[in-house]
């Protein structure tokens, strides 16, 4: 069973095979005894987290933190970066010429066909001079506010492993995503409202599913909590059903208490299973969220003037408006980790446009454009920009050669990944693909060097970060990663 905050000693944690057999509430009740032994030792480990986060999680584990928390928008399917935001004039140039690999390499769907240039028309914006296409009308707006990592790559072309290796630094699944290794690091700002929350295509969930978002072999309460937005129930079970008459109000409060009681003797008795740990945990949440919930998710509470900049009127936008938006309100209120995702898994309504980029594209960029641009401005509005940081990602880009007529294939070589915000360096750009925006050549950025970027920025020094598991010391960035430094302020 984990034994004490995650924010006591992350770097240090060992094996439940060498940890003492006699439990942390074993030992408070020996001390105080039966029921009153457990209020103690809840009472304890709250004030002891929060002396702890007070001491040091605002100043950094191991330096001073720029970063407090975090809206991470992943965008899946693979977005076109020679579509978006990596402009190749070459392609216009090219245009038609079979200068792609002879044979399919491994990933591709099918042979690569003709150079392809852009169908969308590029332009300058900002100070910064960042070239954008028209399908992004609102973020061009917003560039001098954004770092682009033009350079990013990937050991794979398939979208499965891609998704893994950029959520949790592995091709395989069984590891922690960052999101479980930033909470299971720095633990809960708020007792609340969970740490780690997943807001997931109301249309379905990504590739890889819930594996996106898991804990891995981190004690199990660190996994994303999933938030089904588009659902009657955005919290499933949240509330006894209304023709449940007899688990309502003080019976419920009752039952529940009954129920904990029960999985606490349960999980003494096996400490090996964090999953005991994190039904607990998750139970004391989950009583809490049933009075602040309710708030989060009524955004009726926000001005006429927030829904219009967010998109929640416009069908093309509300899905995705409303989950920024409800990301924003959860950064309030307490979650230090919101991923937002765009896309679901399969062949359609996603950012993997095999079929046509004219047809394709267009939908998913306007879906996200205008609410992922109301957000920057909100947070910046705010005074939120201070402490927060939004990343925005995919799992791979495009080939600049044609598929099928109009459409593009996976390629892992190069794609685009933007920063904003606390401790970034606004309006520059590092790295750069080749002239054809086939693979990157200058600031070669992994997902390794994006994680460990992201833990500096939150005060982490990503070497030191461990899990021993299975004789090995685990990290998020595996034996690889270095902050890409070019971007920091």
């Amino acid at each position: 069973m984990y034994q004490s905050s995650p924010a006591f000693q992350p770097s240090t944690t060992v094996s439940p095979s060498s940890r003492s057999p006699i439990t942390r509430a074993a030992f408070v009740q020996q001390l105080a005894g039966g029921i009153g032994g457990i209020a103690l030792a809840q009472m304890l480990a709250a004030d002891t987290v929060a002396a702890v986060q007070a001491e040091n999680l605002n100043g950094g584990l191991h330096h001073p933190a720029k970063v407090k928390r975090i809206i991470q928008l992943f965008l899946n399917g693979g977005a076109s970066q020679m579509d978006t935001f990596d402009y190749k004039p070459d392609l216009e140039r090219l245009n038609g010429q079979m200068l792609g690999p002879k044979e399919k390499p491994e990933g591709f769907t099918a042979p690569a066909g003709a150079v392809m240039k852009s169908p969308f028309t590029f332009q300058q914006y900002g100070e910064s001079g960042r070239w954008v296409s028209s399908v992004f009308p609102e973020q061009a707006k917003m560039v001098d506010d954004i770092a682009f990592l033009m350079a990013m790559t990937t050991k794979t072309n398939v979208h499965g492993p891609g998704s893994y290796m950029m959520n949790t630094g592995f091709l395989l699944p069984g590891f922690p995503c960052m999101g479980a290794w930033i909470s299971y690091a720095l633990g809960d700002l708020s007792d609340n409202f969970p740490s780690f929350v997943v807001l997931p295509d109301q249309r379905g969930l990504p590739y890889n599913s819930k594996g996106n978002f898991s804990a891995g072999f981190l004690p199990a309460r660190f996994q994303g909590t999933l938030i089904n937005v588009g659902g009657t129930q955005p919290v499933p079970d949240l509330f006894a059903a209304s023709k449940y008459s007899f688990a309502q109000g003080d019976s419920d409060r009752k039952a529940l208490e009954v129920l904990q009681t029960l999985n606490r003797r349960h999980a003494e008795l096996r400490p090996e299973d964090s999953r005991l740990e994190a039904r607990i945990a998750a139970s004391e949440v989950a009583a809490k969220m049933q009075l602040s919930a309710p708030e989060v998710f009524d955004l009726s509470q926000e001005s006429e003037a927030i829904h219009q900049a967010y998109g929640i009127a416009d069908a093309a936008t509300q899905d995705f408006g409303k989950r920024c938006l409800l990301a924003r309100r959860m950064l309030e209120r307490g979650s230090r980790f919101v991923q937002v995702w765009s896309g679901l898994s399969g062949a359609v309504n996603n950012w993997d446009n095999h079929g046509s980029i004219p047809n394709e594209l267009p939908p998913m960029a306007t879906s996200i454009d205008r609410p992922i641009a109301a957000l920057l401005t909100d947070l910046k509005q705010r005074g939120m920009m201070e402490d927060t940081l939004v990343v925005c990602s995919t799992e791979f880009g495009r080939t600049p050669f044609a598929q099928g007529g109009n459409g593009r294939d996976h390629n892992g070589g190069t794609f685009v990944t933007w920063l904003a915000g606390a401790g970034i360096k606004a309006g520059v750009s590092h790295g750069r693909s080749d002239d054809l925006g086939y693979k990157a050549v200058e600031g070669v950025t992994y997902c390794y060097d994006l994680h460990a970027t992201i833990l500096h920025l939150l005060g982490i020094d990503h070497t030191r970060l461990t899990f021993r598991h299975s004789g090995v010391d685990r990290r998020l960035t595996d034996v690889h990663g270095h902050v890409v430094k070019e971007v920091l302020s």
